[in-house]
């Protein structure tokens, strides 16, 4: 069955890639969401959408928002986001140029293609079908389109929840990235809805010592001690934890596709996952990656101070225990402090909204199998879940077989299929009118 949104979704998907809205993190180099934002704006006003624009917490850090009524105005609303930023891309590096939206090969090409321009395209598509269709849905859809993800949020999703709780009135669960794509294993197809993530938290380590020429000896040398203390951490293996999600998760892979799980040797049954395994794999133990090191001006000069910046991407309940291992690896000459720190979320699999996922997969895959997974990196679920949501990753995608999807993200020359592309918008079409 084929609808307005799918047909207008690649097109979408294309125009938005073109945008560059890249986010370094730095406001300086930081492109801003304001275009993509108009354009998104534009879109749902011109089929008569009456929508909210403004920026949060900086210039060019702007959001649209826009609330679709129901037909049962007691019902809980649902909140429906997506992010506008996307991640650094170096042109020289891609086969097609990462800001073109690219329509070719039956793919979509271009920075944003999977995180999380696909879905933001969906759902200007879906909205504008409803609009132009009279679709009400069973209940209010607030769709939110929001700045700064890629950097945690702080000009974005964080700002929002803040100081602007209003917006999001009604709201008890919400829907996002990264979930709903299909995984295919043992000839099974079977769809992933995100139910938890890690917590992320970038921590500074800073290391103090006495200045002076390099060519003396020294025994207090801030390089030096911060270099051990990084390399110690860096290569530091935590326990592994099964937490409820990834047991379910591991559980309904055994039941749907037989994966079998040794007590013994969970990690080695992960790696059965393929390209997946770099994410799944990630989820069974604390990580905490170096990333940046700062440290002197002048090659013969001992610094009085080095820095570090450590990526930590932390499990549900073990943020106390996480933090007492770093504490034992840094030792007494390292300090930490946090620079992000946003906490995991783990939501409950089950309800009427998960039945609605798994039936609106169904009416374009009658064989659609869900499973509960949790991602190893972090969406804006965490500052969303802070207003009591339960809050899931669900933005719908039949993927060939053989798709590398775990590389396409953060990667060089990220893309979406088409067909997939244009999946999705059927999917969540019939998702939003019916949950």
């Amino acid at each position: 069955m084929t609808s307005a949104a799918e047909d207008e979704v690649v097109d979408l998907a294309s125009q938005l890639i073109a945008i560059d809205t890249t986010n370094t993190g730095e406001p300086e180099t930081t492109a801003g969401e304001w275009e993509a934002a108009e354009y998104v704006a534009g879109k749902l006003t011109e089929v008569g959408i009456e929508v909210e624009v403004f920026d949060s917490g900086a210039p060019g850090r702007t959001n649209v928002f826009c609330r679709l009524r129901g037909a049962d105005p007691d019902r809980d609303a649902l909140l429906v986001h997506g992010h506008l930023d996307v991640v650094p891309a170096e042109p020289s590096e891609w086969s097609v140029h990462p800001f073109s939206g690219a329509v070719q090969d039956g793919y979509v090409w271009g920075r944003g293609a999977i995180d999380m321009k696909d879905m933001v395209a969906m759902m200007v598509a879906v909205a504008r079908r409803f609009a132009r269709d009279g679709v009400v849905p069973r209940r209010d859809i607030v769709f939110a389109f929001v700045a700064d993800e890629e950097a945690g949020g702080e000009f974005g999703a964080q700002w929002l929840v803040g100081r602007r709780p209003d917006l999001f009135e009604g709201c008890t669960e919400a829907v996002g990235e990264v979930g709903g794509f299909s995984l295919t294993l043992n000839q099974q197809r079977i769809y992933l809805i995100q139910a938890a993530e890690k917590g992320l938290s970038w921590l500074r380590l800073r290391a103090q010592g006495v200045p002076g020429h390099g060519s003396f000896l020294h025994d207090d040398n801030p390089v030096t001690k911060l270099a051990a203390a990084v390399a110690r951490l860096g290569d530091h293996t935590f326990p592994l934890v099964i937490t409820d999600t990834v047991r379910q998760f591991l559980d309904r892979l055994g039941e749907i596709a037989g994966l079998e799980v040794p007590e013994n040797d969970v990690e080695g049954a992960l790696r059965k996952l393929g390209p997946l395994s770099r994410i799944a794999g990630a989820t069974v133990r604390d990580t905490a990656n170096p990333t940046m090191l700062k440290a002197g001006y002048k090659a013969n000069v001992i610094p009085s101070t080095a820095e570090a910046v450590v990526d930590c991407r932390i499990l549900p309940g073990r943020e106390e225990a996480f933090l007492r291992e770093v504490d034992e690896l840094l030792g007494p000459d390292v300090t930490r402090e946090w620079v992000t720190h946003l906490p995991p979320v783990e939501t409950p699999f089950d309800g009427a909204l998960i039945d609605a996922m798994a039936a609106a997969l169904r009416t374009e895959d009658p064989d659609a199998q869900i499973a509960p997974y949790m991602i190893s990196a972090g969406t804006d679920a965490k500052s969303f879940a802070e207003l009591g949501m339960r809050c899931y990753g669900f933005s719908p995608l039949q993927l060939p077989p053989d798709l590398d999807f775990a590389r396409l993200f953060h990667g060089i020359d990220e893309r979406v299929p088409v067909d997939a592309l244009r999946f999705g918008a059927r999917v969540l079409d019939e998702f939003l009118r019916t949950c």
